[in-house]
């Protein structure tokens, strides 16, 4: 049996109530002052009964120390909204398999790497507390992943470049995707642009993106000139594309300007407003998502004709695979502007027109 103490005494710290036990009020007292001299020196108590919530900022701290800062933001975003919400709370031996997979099946809906990313981090928090022997079992050894969708990225269309140009004349703060579409910067790497970013090689203006999602994606890219007046114009050391404190991007602001450019859009296209808020049908594709900006940067450089090693560095992709998957997609116009070439009139259709290149070319 746990051993009985005759006195006990509670206090709180920054909102939160404890308890010390002791034989005696002097014993309680001293426990008292070395529970609060740990608690201000941020040092945990690790055991089994330390709540999953404080669990996490030491598993993060001690076992990923080295990843990078977007990364990092993007796991912890995830662990936050999903794990600690659901489960924090609790103690790190109070957590069941049941309550692990009820967390992965409220995920449906999600894309297939969103989930398994959370699958992952769900079994690393709890392997970690195995290891250091505050459970005897993973209660996420053993969970079932459910379906997902696999997100299909696309290049905008004509009418949505269209649109996107006028609202970002409209409004200064949307040379963030600018960024994205000129250069191929991705969200957290338009978010660190400055103004000292942009340098000069023979004659020629590059932009330094500095990209930490893999060792390629540090790179330089040439800015076009439907952007450097813009980049040009900013102050000194700024940042490009800043939120409305000034400061760099975070990802609840990012998701509030993302919200107002489709609804931006949405009027640019037509959409009726009444009382402030549109009205549908929404002209504005419901799949449209800003990453699609960078996608369209690399599917014009195809079009272009940059060639495919170019274009690897110019993205920051660490696989040349990654950026052939792009070069080789086939959309309408590449397969229209083929249609042409062979000589097929869309009155009669491309097997029409085929067969009658062929035939010219027999008689040739």
């Amino acid at each position: 049996m746990p051993k009985k103490y005759a006195f006990q005494k509670y206090f709180t710290f920054e909102g939160k109530r404890y308890v010390v036990r002791g034989d005696s009020e002097k014993e309680c007292y001293e426990k008292m002052a070395l529970k609060k001299r740990d608690l201000e020196e941020g040092r945990a108590i690790i055991s089994g009964s330390m709540k999953v919530k404080d669990w996490i900022p030491q598993v993060m701290a001690t076992y990923k120390p080295n990843i990078s800062d977007d990364y990092r933001d993007q796991m912890e975003l995830r662990i936050k909204k999903h794990i600690i919400k659901a489960i924090g709370h609790l103690s790190i031996k109070q957590v069941k398999p049941l309550q692990c997979q009820q967390i992965l099946n409220s995920q449906v809906g999600m894309s297939k790497s969103h989930i398994k990313k959370l699958h992952q981090e769900l079994v690393f928090i709890f392997e970690k507390a195995k290891e250091n022997h505050l459970i005897y079992e993973n209660p996420a050894a053993n969970l079932v992943r459910p379906e997902g969708y696999t997100k299909k990225r696309r290049s905008i269309t004509d009418h949505e470049r269209e649109h996107l140009l006028l609202v970002c004349e409209n409004d200064p703060r949307y040379i963030f995707f600018l960024l994205m579409l000129y250069t191929g910067c991705r969200p957290g790497e338009a978010a660190k642009v400055r103004r000292t970013d942009l340098v000069e090689k023979n004659g020629v203006y590059l932009l330094h993106i500095r990209g930490t999602k893999t060792e390629n994606s540090d790179r330089y890219v040439p800015v076009v000139p439907e952007l450097l007046p813009k980049l040009l114009a900013l102050d000194p050391f700024a940042l490009a594309a800043p939120n409305s404190a000034g400061r760099e991007h975070t990802e609840s602001s990012y998701d509030r300007m993302v919200a107002k450019l489709k609804r931006d859009l949405n009027i640019s296209m037509g959409c009726q407003v009444y009382r402030n808020k549109l009205v549908p049908p929404y002209p504005l594709a419901a799949d449209f998502v800003p990453y699609y900006l960078r996608h369209t940067f690399c599917t014009d450089l195809q079009k272009k004709g940059v060639d495919i090693r170019a274009a690897q560095k110019l993205m920051g992709h660490a696989d040349i695979q990654t950026t052939a998957n792009i070069y080789t997609h086939q959309d309408d116009d590449t397969i229209l502007q083929a249609a042409a070439l062979m000589g097929a009139a869309p009155e009669r259709g491309v097997a029409e027109g085929v067969a009658v290149g062929m035939t010219k070319t027999d008689k040739n």
